[in-house]
Order: C-alpha cells, then sequence, then structure tokens
C-alpha cells in the first residue's frame, strides 16, 4: 500500500518555502518529488521583523500566517502536479508535515504566574494556518510540532535528530549530521547503536546573509566568494566565539532572539573594521569553528560529517568546516542519497508520518524532555472534516 507523506520547512534562512513528496514504502525513504517557492522580498522583510516587537505585531503574525500557508499551498500544488506524471494521485497522500515559520524561540523563558503551577515551559512561536492548509489543499495536516516537547519541559528543538539517525546513522562508524541554515544544528550518530544527541550549534548563515544584504545588496554570499575575498579578523572573532552560548552544554538551542544583527553590532563595537569582506570572511569561520568545535567536543571519534541546508552550497564554508576538522571527511548529504535543500522538508513528512502511526517524534536526549512525546496536531483535509 502507498505510504506517501509530504513535508514543508521555511527555515530561518527566510530565503522561501521547500516541500517534498516522500515514499515511506521502502526501505529507504525516498524523494518523489521536491519544489520550492521563494518569499518575496517585502514579505521575508516582514518576517524578519516579527521576530522582535513591534507595532501591531499580533495583527501583522497572523497575517503573515496566512499569507505563509498559501506559499505552502503553492508548493504543495507544485508537488501534486509532479506526482501525478509519476501516476501518484493526491488521496495517495496520507498528509503535510507542516512545520512554519518560526518567529520567537524562547524555551527557558518561564513566567511569574503563580497560577501557572511552577512549570518548566517556555515558549517557541511558528506561524502558520494548518487549517487554511488543509482547505487549500484539500488534504490532512500535520502541524505545531515543538509543543508537546516543551510541554514535557523539552527545548522544543532540534526536532530532525530523530529523522537523521533513522535515514544517515551507520552501524560501524559514528557519523554526524549538520544543518547549516539560520541557524546551525548538529546531530551526532553514535556507532552499534550509542544513544543520539543534537543541539543548535549556534548561527549558520543568518548572520552571513545579513551582513552581505546590507553591504552588498544581495540576499547572500553566494558560493561564500565574498567571504574568500576577505580575511579573517582574529580579535572579533575571538570576541564572537567567547559569547556564552557557545560554551554552554546541550540540550541547548537558539534562533535569531540571540543571534541577530543587535548582538553582531554589539560584538562589533568598538573594533575599526577596515573592510566589509574582512566581517563576512569571520562570520563565515564563526559558523565553522563554532560547529567544528562542537563536534570534537561532543563526538571525537566521528569520521564522516554529512552538510545539509543552504550552507552545504558555500564553497568557502564547506572549506573551512574541512580544514577546521582534518581526518573527517566533510560532505554534503547529497552523497548520501538526500539533497540538502530537501533533507528539512523529508524530516516533517517522517514527523508526520510519525504522528499518524502514534510514534514519538522527540528525542529526550536531544530536547531535554521528560520522555518522549508523540508530535504535532491534525487538521483534516475539508472532504473529511464535512463529513464528520
Amino acid at each position: 500500500m502507498a505510504d506517501y507523506y509530504m513535508g514543508l520547512m521555511s527555515g530561518t534562512s527566510l530565503d522561501g518555502a521547500d516541500g517534498v513528496l516522500v515514499d515511506f514504502d521502502t526501505p529507504a525513504p525516498r524523494v518523489m518529488a521536491s519544489a520550492s517557492v521563494p518569499f518575496s522580498a517585502t514579505f521575508r522583510a516582514e518576517l524578519l521583523a516579527l521576530n522582535t516587537a513591534g507595532h501591531n505585531e499580533l495583527h501583522r503574525a497572523a497575517l503573515a500566517a496566512n499569507q505563509l500557508a498559501m506559499v505552502y499551498a503553492q508548493v504543495i500544488h507544485a508537488l501534486l502536479a509532479q506526482a501525478g506524471r509519476q501516476g501518484i494521485t493526491a488521496d495517495q497522500v496520507r498528509a503535510i508535515g507542516a512545520h512554519g515559520q518560526t518567529v520567537r524561540h524562547r524555551p527557558q523563558e518561564f513566567g511569574d504566574d503563580p497560577l501557572s503551577g511552577g512549570s518548566d515551559a517556555g515558549y517557541t512561536l511558528q506561524l502558520n494556518n494548518p487549517a487554511l492548509l488543509a482547505e487549500l489543499t484539500g488534504l490532512d495536516v500535520v502541524a505545531d510540532f515543538r509543543t508537546a516537547d516543551l510541554a514535557a519541559g523539552g527545548q522544543g528543538a532540534p526536532l530532525v535528530p530523530a529523522f537523521h539517525h533513522a535515514v544517515f546513522a551507520q552501524p560501524e562508524r559514528d557519523v554526524a549530521v549538520l544543518n547549516i541554515g539560520g541557524i546551525s544544528n548538529l546531530t551526532l550518530l553514535p556507532a552499534h547503536g550509542g544513544p543520539v544527541t543534537g543541539f543548535d550549534c549556534g548561527p549558520g548563515n543568518a548572520l552571513m546573509d545579513f551582513w552581505c544584504l546590507q553591504h552588498t545588496g544581495q540576499p547572500y554570499d553566494a558560493l561564500g566568494a565574498w567571504a574568500a575575498s576577505g580575511t579573517v579578523l582574529p580579535g572579533l572573532l575571538a570576541r564572537l566565539l567567547a559569547a556564552p552560548y557557545f560554551s554552554k552544554s546541550p540540550p541547548k538551542s537558539t534562533g535569531r532572539d540571540l543571534f541577530n544583527p543587535e548582538w553582531l553590532a554589539g560584538q562589533l563595537s568598538g573594533l575599526e573594521v577596515s573592510a566589509a569582506q574582512d566581517v563576512q570572511a569571520t562570520l563565515t569561520a564563526l559558523t565553522a569553528q563554532a560547529c567544528a568545535r562542537d563536534l570534537m567536543r561532543h563526538a571525537p571519534r566521528t569520521t564522516e560529517l554529512l552538510v545539509c541546508g543552504g550552507g552545504a552550497f558555500n564553497d568557502e564554508l564547506m572549506r573551512q568546516l574541512a580544514l577546521a576538522l582534518p581526518g573527517v571527511s566533510v560532505q554534503p548529504t547529497t552523497a548520501r542519497g538526500l539533497p540538502p535543500l530537501q533533507v528539512e522538508a523529508a524530516a516533517f513528512a517522517w514527523l508526520a508520518r510519525a504522528w499518524h502511526h502514534r510514534q514519538p517524534g522527540n528525542l529526550p536526549a536531544v530536547t531535554g524532555a521528560r520522555g518522549p512525546r508523540v508530535l504535532g496536531a491534525l487538521y483534516l483535509a475539508p472532504a473529511v472534516a464535512y463529513c464528520v
């Protein structure tokens, strides 16, 4: 029987929405179709602005969630068109896993309400309108993946390590998976079925993209060429790496709440910088060094680092990772059958399937939750809902 799920992801890089159709009725999950829809510059700017407090933000967030659902629907219809050419119909797709767009992530920010009962749950906020997405596509939608983990005392992130384990683990050697989106996160997959761990390393592309846009007008540093033209500033790099987050022990997760333009401006304060490309080179080194140090600190026997996310296409970043990790094979996830821009979307298809089978989607050792939890909530397609 067909076992098709779709996954959607729009990450902290804010470049657009990626989607995949995955067949799970195979020895390894197989991507049958993939599609992407870029965000307009206006929409990207609004999503970025919603990462911080602002005028009328509740109203603006609701409108942005609606717009995001419409972008997601475009991706789904593109996937269905590709699927149709392969003889796969919409009624064979069991559900869409839709992550939403993270605009706040503060898992350790607790309220002081005496009626709260001493809850240890912070919060995370993903803009989404899964009911609208179900209406626009005619498919069931599983969404709201993070809150069950937070309710259980976890950080709600990262959630992809369980999928990484299912797809990339090797029985005879230690492997790591590094996703470099706006934020970078690392999954450690020990040999012989050892416990899987994972956490956010710190900034991925977010600071590099900001600096590049500010100084070149380009939304990102294509292939890392601008960074490669600069020189790493040792004093600035040391100052950046001295941020307390980098020495914090897992479980840990972060986002634009910490690593944002204001944080960078504070780090640059009082320093004389003669060339903007030198800062770009240093920000690239920051991402590479933070990730490499975490890998060596927590999994020094790793022999293979698989890189996914947009950072896998930054040649200078990949070069610096390889230099920082002698003896480790650093390569994109394409080498293991899944292109870098499909991994996270495929992970949320996998999480939607886990919800369908009432299987836990979190790893307590990764998020810090009190135990395994089934993640997500179901929004029924209209044809089903009207028959209830």
